[in-house]
This record gives C-alpha cells, sequence and structure tokens, in this order.
C-alpha cells in the first residue's frame, strides 16, 4: 500500500480529527513510498527502531512517538540519533497517542479491560471522547484478588491502595499516566481506579475518599493497543505485522 493510503487508513481507523493531543497523530516521519512490511510497538525508542531496521521494516506504529508538545525542539542528541536513524533506513514512523487510547475496539482501555474482565459501560469524563472509561468486573473479586489478577495477567505487579474491604465491582480505568483521573472515580463513587502510573497525592486521594487504587505501568497497561492495530492491519489488509515489545518497568 502506498503511504498516503496507508496514512489514510490509519486515520479512518483512529479518527485523530476527533480529540486534542498534546503530538501529532499520523505520519511523524516520512520514508519509503510502498509499505508492505509493519513493526508495532508501545514507543518509538531507539531499541525498537533498530529492531525494525533489523526486520527490514518499511513502516513503524508506535502509540508514543515524536514532537510533544513542550519538548526541546531542536534535533540533537537522542533526538538526532533515532530521526537520523528512520532516515538513514527510510523508515515511515507513525504515530498515535489519544486515539489509539481511546477506540473502543483496539485501543489501550478497551484491550486493557477485555483482558482483566472489565465490562466497559461508558466514559468517566462527561464527553464523548472520554479518555478515561467506567464500568464494571464481569466477576467482584477483592482488592487482594484483583491486584493477583493484574500481576498474572500483564506479568507485572501493581503498585496499590487497598482500603475498602467489600469486592470490587465497578471500576473506572485509564492506561498509562492517567493517575489524575481517580478524584473524578471517586466523585461518582466508584469502587476502584485502575491507571499505569501513580503520583504521590494519587495514595491520598485512594485513602482519603475510599477507592482502591491499582497503578499496573504505564508501559505494561499500553502494549495491547498497538499490538491489537497491528494484528487487524494484518488481518483486514495483508499487511505483514511484527510486535516487538521493548520492556519498560515504568
Amino acid at each position: 500500500m502506498q503511504r498516503r493510503e496507508f496514512n489514510q487508513l490509519l486515520n479512518d481507523i483512529l479518527k485523530p480529527h476527533l480529540i486534542k493531543d498534546f503530538c501529532p497523530n499520523g505520519l511523524q516521519v516520512e520514508g519509503k513510498n510502498e509499505i508492505k512490511k509493519i513493526v508495532t510497538g508501545v514507543t518509538a525508542s531507539q531499541a525498537l527502531i533498530d529492531a525494525a531496521i533489523e526486520q527490514q521494516a518499511d513502516a513503524i506504529l508506535v502509540h508514543h512517538g515524536f514532537f510533544w508538545k513542550g519538548e526541546s525542539q531542536p534535533i540533537t542528541g537522542m533526538k538526532k540519533r533515532r530521526i537520523g536513524a528512520l532516515l538513514a533506513h527510510d523508515i515511515n514512523l507513525f504515530g498515535y497517542h489519544l486515539p489509539l487510547d481511546i477506540h473502543p475496539a483496539v485501543g489501550n482501555n478497551a484491550q486493557l479491560a477485555k483482558l482483566l474482565d472489565i465490562e466497559i459501560e461508558t466514559g468517566l469524563e462527561p464527553t464523548s471522547n472520554s479518555v478515561a472509561m467506567k464500568g464494571r468486573l464481569k466477576t467482584p473479586l477483592s482488592g487482594e484478588n484483583f491486584a493477583d489478577k493484574i500481576a498474572k495477567v500483564l506479568n507485572r505487579t501493581p503498585l496499590t491502595s487497598l482500603v475498602r474491604s467489600a469486592k470490587i465491582e465497578t471500576i473506572a480505568l485509564c492506561t498509562g499516566g492517567g493517575q489524575g483521573y481517580i478524584d473524578l472515580a471517586a466523585e461518582q463513587g466508584i469502587d476502584a481506579y485502575l491507571t499505569g502510573e501513580a503520583s504521590e497525592q494519587t495514595i491520598h486521594s485512594s485513602r482519603e475518599q475510599n477507592i482502591d487504587f491499582f497503578a499496573a505501568g504505564h508501559h505494561a497497561t499500553e502494549r495491547y493497543g498497538v499490538k491489537a492495530l497491528g494484528e487487524l492491519l494484518a488481518q483486514k489488509h495483508g499487511f505483514d505485522v511484527t510486535f516487538i515489545d521493548i520492556d519498560n518497568p515504568v
């Protein structure tokens, strides 16, 4: 498929025009025109780029790409090496941030919920494009048992703040760095909140508002959206797609 067609295909699936973001969504670094072999991964790190070069990929598709608002603009140091490697090997870089978080089928939230047997009901925010979601556990679990389930499914022991004695029935979630939504979840009387990261104040919010909290890792909670998107591209459009997980303990 031609690069322009591929970019349009991704935009048709993820609809980035519907949400404001902190980075450009879509084609971020232009490479060769014909795209057949795709490498997917969470972040466009040097390790992922090197792996894509070894795979002789035509394109890399990630959740965390380049050119974030507020970052240093000069292309020097680490940024120069990453972009230089892409240009030298004529590899396209496509990045989708919030559109990949919120997609109802291949999104990070949707995929994490599916893995953890959470039925998503609606957005946590009162907007049509809520980044955080809320729903219910298919089978209510104690906080301890839910933490064990997270550890088993994600292969990552979560940081927890377990403040309730009752089983968790309702739960809100936002993959990645979504800890700030815990207060909105507490305001709505939700039993538990699941995200990737925690801040110092997050634990106080959990304790003082009586809401169980789980931080299962920014990377660990966001592996599954881009992987599912790649699988969709392979199954429905015939691309050769390889998901490469560059582990990150955060």
